[in-house]
């Protein structure tokens, strides 16, 4: 995949180029930005720096990169954060968009990016986030470049604090009553997952057999923070005093509603396909070109055409996530493009519930999916593969 969030130090990123926070002037300060002249050797960049000179807000400029394992150092004039009504976002965006097309002109097939200007010069992380995601999206949908977003911690991919808690009070809801289902509903069959999933080595755990609610309830209440277990504990007092076929209900309630429901005819019409089949026969539905379909799902031309040349492709469940998410399809399709694979979409899964929330909550966009799962601790997000 062409972006990926991780955690590491940038001056030790092994890229074509790395971004740097930049003053205005010839001079550097603190933080990120002295760990950059540093590492580089501060004496032979500061020289190259100066021979640059002033640089307005949002201007970049491009020097060697010295001691670092990268090739070049894109220096990117960060925007002070004021009240958001002084240009901040353009100026931002200007950052990331002047610093790739920088890349570009000197051939950079990689290139690594801080969370700019959102440290020292008070940008708010979560607005800052949605801005280098855009302007990212955007290029990548145009050209072809290895991005990385350098992060230091979680909070800095947090979108916002309220998704954050939807989703979070979303898994609790159904992962609770999927219990419950499974608990006290004797013809209850798991939903097991038995395909081998190179990505996301789903196999057992989704199989066993589950251990008492209460024992659950238990594991939660321990895990959470003392704000989290009240909320919690709320909820399962409300969850105690319903019916179970109430909470049942509530599990496979939708938060809005999907797309138009699919007749018995959009059913037998189909019966048979193989993933391949019907990729193909959605993209041809829904009007899209292939380059946008591949490009939107974060795969290359390579992949999508050995997809192409082979009806019975067998996908990972993440790509065939990334497909559904390109095409913006909607829960039941998602639901039967998984199952043309041989997947199912889990009640008992963490990364199958944060997937379920995105379809029915219209959030189409691989990267900021990238940061919810990133946040709530997934090892197997879309940029990882």
């Amino acid at each position: 995949m062409p972006f990926k969030i991780i955690r590491n130090d940038i001056t030790k990123m092994q890229v074509d180029a790395i971004v740097n926070t930049a003053n205005r002037e010839p001079v550097y300060s603190t933080g990120t930005d002295a760990a950059v002249y540093e590492a580089a050797g501060a004496e032979a960049l500061l020289a190259a720096r100066r021979e640059i000179g002033f640089l307005q807000e949002g201007e970049a400029a491009i020097t060697p990169g010295f001691n670092l394992p990268a090739r070049y150092i894109i220096h990117a004039v960060s925007p002070c954060y004021i009240d958001g009504s002084c240009g901040e976002a353009e100026k931002l965006r200007s950052c990331y968009q002047r610093s790739l097309e920088l890349a570009l002109q000197y051939r950079c097939t990689s290139i690594a990016f801080p969370l700019i200007a959102t440290g020292n010069f008070g940008f708010p992380k979560a607005e800052g986030l949605e801005i280098a995601l855009s302007v990212i999206h955007n290029f990548l949908m145009q050209e072809e470049m290895m991005i990385y977003l350098v992060v230091f911690d979680k909070e800095s991919v947090r979108l916002s604090g309220q998704i954050y808690d939807d989703i979070e009070a979303f898994i609790d809801e159904h992962y609770v009553a999927e219990k419950q289902r499974r608990e006290y509903d004797p013809l209850a069959s798991p939903q097991c997952d038995s395909s081998a999933d190179a990505v996301t080595q789903e196999k057992v755990a989704d199989c066993v057999q589950f251990a008492p609610l209460m024992a659950e309830n238990a594991r939660f209440q321990t895990s959470a923070t003392p704000k989290k277990r009240a909320s919690r504990k709320a909820a399962a007092a409300s969850e105690d005093s319903r019916p179970l076929d109430e909470a049942l209900q509530l599990a496979t309630k939708s938060l809005k509603p999907a797309s138009k429901p699919r007749t018995l005819d959009d059913l037998m019409n189909n019966v048979g396909e193989t993933f391949q089949q019907m990729l193909f026969r959605l993209i041809d539905e829904k009007g899209r070109e292939d380059v946008e379909v591949y490009k939107g799902a974060g795969k290359d031309k390579k992949l999508f055409y050995k997809i192409r040349s082979n009806v019975n492709y067998q996908p990972t469940k993440h790509t065939v996530y990334a497909f559904a998410l390109s095409l913006r399809l909607s829960l039941d399709e998602t639901k039967d493009l998984l199952q043309t694979a041989g997947y199912a979409m889990s009640g008992s899964n963490r990364f199958d519930l944060i997937m379920r929330y995105v379809f029915e909550q219209g959030i189409y966009d691989l990267y900021k999916i990238d940061c919810i799962l990133y946040d709530f601790g997934e090892e197997h997000y879309f940029s990882c593969e």
